[in-house]
């Protein structure tokens, strides 16, 4: 039954990536031009973003009420200590998949794993669970810098929303970092990318220290 419940804990979080990858998906295709597309468009995300933000609530409460009476959570995702015999069969493993840079496109995509800095991490389920563990070495690597990059502009919407907060309470879906920090994790997989984009140009760490490793790619060699 465990198994069970964390794959049903893991699609609901799936299911919320999705519906934000369709919503992206469909306004980027709006002839822009057009100002009855761009109008019908601006309608359709108003009363989708108040559909999904109930969708979100209420999956969240779902998903707590059967954490707390099963005590099962959903998998974090494979850490092994780096050096180890395990995580060079881990590093093998995922090299044997195509690996994908951070400047692609990861719509209606799903990732398997990823590798910063030489640090391999597998079982990724979803793209919020591989933006927490990203989120949660770089805190490690360094939690001053970390803290005074979610304090920056680079970390705030134009206007005036934030990807990370001590309180919890004022995000829309809370991803805990340390013990007072947050990060907002109610994003599709493409606005992950940026976001894990914007934090590698915080860090001054290089593009190519990161690589991702895509379900999909695994799958099809099955």
């Amino acid at each position: 039954m465990k198994t069970r419940i964390q794959q049903i804990l893991t699609e609901l979080e799936c299911v919320q990536e999705s519906f934000l990858g369709l919503s992206d998906d469909i306004w980027l295709n709006i002839e822009h031009n057009d100002s009855q597309a761009v109008q019908k468009g601006s309608e359709f995300k108003v009363a989708f973003n108040e559909k999904l933000n109930e969708f979100n609530r209420i999956s969240a409460e779902i998903s707590n009420l059967i954490e707390k009476y099963t005590n099962v959570h959903s998998e974090e995702g494979c850490i092994v200590q780096k050096g180890s015999p395990e995580h060079e069969r881990i590093i093998r493993e995922l090299d044997s998949s195509e690996h994908h840079t951070i400047e692609e496109d990861f719509t209606f995509k799903r990732p398997y794993g990823f590798v910063f800095e030489g640090q391999a991490y597998k079982d990724v389920k979803n793209w919020q669970r591989l933006y927490r563990l990203f989120c949660k070495q770089l805190a490690k690597k360094n939690i001053q810098l970390f803290k005074e990059f979610i304090n920056s502009t680079d970390a705030k919407t134009v206007r005036g929303n934030v990807f990370f907060a001590t309180d919890k309470k004022v995000l829309r879906k809370a991803l805990e970092i340390e013990s007072t920090i947050y990060a907002e994790g109610n994003f599709s997989a493409n606005d992950i990318r940026d976001r894990i984009k914007s934090l590698l140009n915080a860090f001054k760490i290089a593009p190519q220290e990161f690589s991702i490793y895509l379900r999909e790619d695994r799958n099809a060699m099955e």
